[in-house]
């Protein structure tokens, strides 16, 4: 099990989750952060201070978002598992779900 980012996170980038994140598994893509599911120790930390609540348990993800399971899981198939975000820096790359999507939390 891990924790998943869902469509509140697109085209925003909080980031308090990447500051609160104790093993430094949540990504940044360019369009929203992905959380990392080999390196995730599944703690928790990420999910309270996520503003705009995108952060969910897998088993927890809302109906309407559980393709960001995928998402999450398919954004580091050819990324592998680097060790930590902080060594790779953002990626400027989505996964093809995200990139598709029309502009997402724009006020």
């Amino acid at each position: 099990m891990t924790y998943v980012i869902a469509q509140p996170c697109v085209d925003l980038k909080d980031r308090a989750c990447v500051d609160e994140c104790p093993v430094d598994c949540i990504y940044e893509g360019k369009r929203m952060l992905y959380i990392h599911p080999d390196e995730c120790v599944d703690c928790g930390a990420c999910e309270p201070v996520c503003p705009v609540e995108a952060i969910f348990y897998e088993d927890d993800t809302p109906e309407e978002w559980k393709d960001y399971y995928t998402a999450n899981v398919d954004f580091f198939d050819d990324l592998g598992s680097p060790g930590g975000a902080a060594k790779l820096g953002p990626v400027d790359k989505d996964h093809p779900m995200i990139a598709e999507l029309p502009p997402q939390n724009q006020d």
